[in-house]
């Protein structure tokens, strides 16, 4: 059994760069990958998904413009829209190859899993390491619906492999990946159905957020048929039929199973190296990502933490620190989210429920986008900013953006949050007439007595 430094287990945002730096270090490092390198960001998510939307919000830039004096058709060529996502993800997978080939990770495309303590198992080869780092992430989670296996339904896994548009597309699950992937082939010219369980669409958001985005959606012609579960599956001739429990019946040629995720910790046989998972399957950590096995790490989106890239890359950042002696703590840290329906949805910190709920004096204080100059100029009043401050100390809280660059915007809050900074210095800042940020002093002005 051969012995090296390090043994990572997945290539997403927190692996690759984790190795590469270990690597560069003088360490011999050593990469499990058994899909396409990059993980889903590259592969599956992020950066498909966003070069898709790109393509999807320009064919709809001429709707609900006629009181502006303009009207725009547009022409769709879906499986050029689709080529070029392809050419991203291969473009981007080929380049993490090369960052790690550079850096002199040794990769094994290869399932991996535990043989005992400290020990890994795969494509042929068993190794051994005083330092293990699993960075597995996450996989679709797909429900058993009566007649649904053996079907030919997507996920976001394989949607990327479309190249011609389904003249209907049925969805199910209506959480972010439904909303973005939905409202884009809305866009693009399929008649598009969201199925959700749940009374209304992205339900974890608050309600006013979730009946912007579904107003929004219904205009580009999404049909929603919420409170409603699919409970049989069929598929003949090359058209699906859902039949659903309040007895609707829809049909569609493409079927896109989008109810959620599930870490991907079923093939690492955790037990060999006495590793404990949680209720849900996901790795147990500590706040410096120490699983319950000595030298055994995990980051990302397998220990449960938010699904997002960015979270995932700062577990590097801080596993890194932590490995070379380092105080860093998985939740030093604001964490923030975007999604990119339009409008878009920017989110950070608490909700002002939220923030009572863990006992805070709060304060909650929303503006309209019609409010912002620019919004207003340009058309696009659809949204808000909401921000939430504690009353005891005046520090932000948290903040909701709806509207136009809303994931760009709402990096002033993550920023002065991060910060320490009050509501008051928010207030007296500056902002640049006319644009969109201008609107955030305004916000904090509603505090004034």
């Amino acid at each position: 059994m051969e012995k090296v430094d390090a043994i990572i287990i997945g290539s997403g945002q927190g692996g690759v760069p984790l190795a590469i730096d270990l690597a560069k270090s003088g360490r011999q490092v050593v990469l499990f990958e058994s899909k396409a390198l990059g993980g889903t960001c590259v592969n599956y998510g992020c950066r498909p998904s966003k070069a898709f939307l790109a393509a999807a919000h320009v064919a709809a830039c001429g709707t609900g413009r006629e009181q502006l004096g303009v009207t725009v058709n547009a022409s769709v060529d879906f499986r050029k829209v689709m080529e070029r996502v392809g050419g991203i993800i291969s473009g981007s997978s080929e380049g993490t190859a090369s960052r790690l080939e550079s850096a002199g990770v040794r990769v094994v495309m290869a399932e991996a899993s535990f043989a005992g303590e400290r020990t890994v198992s795969g494509g042929g080869e068993t190794l051994s390491a005083e330092t293990i780092v699993v960075n597995t992430g996450n996989s679709p989670f797909v429900p058993p619906v009566d007649g649904l296996e053996g079907t030919p339904y997507l996920t976001y896994l394989d949607f990327w492999d479309l190249r011609e548009l389904p003249p209907r597309l049925l969805i199910i699950g209506g959480g972010y990946v439904g909303v973005e992937l939905g409202q884009g082939m809305a866009r693009l010219g399929s008649e598009t159905h969201i199925i959700e369980r749940s009374g209304r669409i992205i339900a974890r958001e608050e309600t006013d957020v979730s009946d912007l985005v579904t107003e929004s959606l219904r205009d580009d012609g999404v049909v929603f048929h919420l409170g409603a579960t699919a409970e049989k599956v069929s598929h003949a001739d090359g058209v699906f039929s859902l039949e659903l429990d309040n007895g609707e019946t829809v049909e569609g040629e493409a079927l896109l199973m989008a109810v959620g995720q599930k870490p991907n910790t079923g093939s690492l046989d955790v037990d060999a190296a006495v590793i404990e998972l949680d209720e849900r399957g996901h790795i147990k950590v500590d706040d410096r990502f120490q699983t319950t096995a000595p030298g055994v790490y995990a980051i990302g989106d397998v220990t449960g933490q938010p699904a997002f890239t960015h979270v995932a890359w700062e577990d590097y950042r801080r596993m890194l620190s932590i490995l070379a002696g380092g105080d860093r703590r998985q939740g030093d840290r604001v964490l923030g989210y975007a999604f990119f329906s339009e409008p878009q949805v920017g989110r950070v910190g608490l909700t002002l429920e939220q923030a009572e709920k863990q006992g805070f004096n709060a304060r909650a204080v929303t503006i309209p986008l019609e409010w912002v100059a620019l919004a207003y100029l340009s058309g696009d009043t659809r949204g808000f900013y909401r921000m939430v401050i504690d009353r005891d100390t005046d520090r932000i809280l948290g903040a909701t953006l709806v509207g136009t660059a809303a994931g760009e915007l709402v990096h002033v809050f993550l920023d002065h949050m991060e910060a320490g900074s009050t509501w008051q210095v928010l207030e007296r800042s500056v902002h640049i007439h006319p644009t969109l940020a201008e609107g955030l002093p305004t916000l904090a002005r509603m505090l004034v007595d």
